[in-house]
């Protein structure tokens, strides 16, 4: 059975998927790359895959190429979390995620306040972000791989809104 690594890191440049294969060369036919680009510009969105054959052949790769130099900057290998149905449509689960994700946000909910003083309608009516906030708690968890990050991140804003 095939597995998927995840190749994090790359450099959001116009590189070829024949440029990231060279990286992987030494493993042989038995390892292919995909490269995920933005469809406006062309450009690599600083990720792709690599499908190889087995747990075995992945954890030898993960090893052996992780922190490799790629374009002067160093490569991030890990195997890829399975495909869920929403994973589809690329363009607009990412879309909905930061939606959902922005309102909880100490400073977004500032920003709209002092929009909602300074214009002239009000934005408050509809219930939006109370149904917004409802779907928060069930639906979206933040990556555990990032939670050490996100919880620094969440102090330095407590921190400043004290201020």
């Amino acid at each position: 059975m095939s597995v998927r690594l995840y190749i994090g890191n790359l450099p959001k440049e116009e590189i070829d998927r024949q440029d990231l294969q060279a990286v992987f060369a030494e493993e042989g036919d038995a390892v292919t790359t995909k490269l995920i680009k933005d469809r406006k510009t062309g450009k690599c969105r600083g990720f792709g895959f690599l499908t190889v054959n087995n747990d075995e052949q992945a954890d030898q790769i993960i090893e052996k190429y992780n922190g490799q130099l790629f374009k002067d900057t160093p490569i991030k290998l890990e195997k890829a979390l399975p495909r869920t149905k929403g994973d589809e449509n690329e363009e607009q689960a990412p879309k909905a995620v930061n939606q959902s994700s922005s309102h909880p946000a100490p400073n977004t909910n500032k920003d709209s306040n002092r929009r909602d003083k300074g214009s002239k309608k009000s934005r408050r009516g509809g219930g939006g972000r109370e149904s917004a906030t409802t779907a928060d708690s069930d639906a979206i968890r933040p990556d555990p791989r990032w939670a050490s990050e996100l919880e620094k991140l969440k102090q330095m804003l407590a921190a400043q809104a004290t201020n």
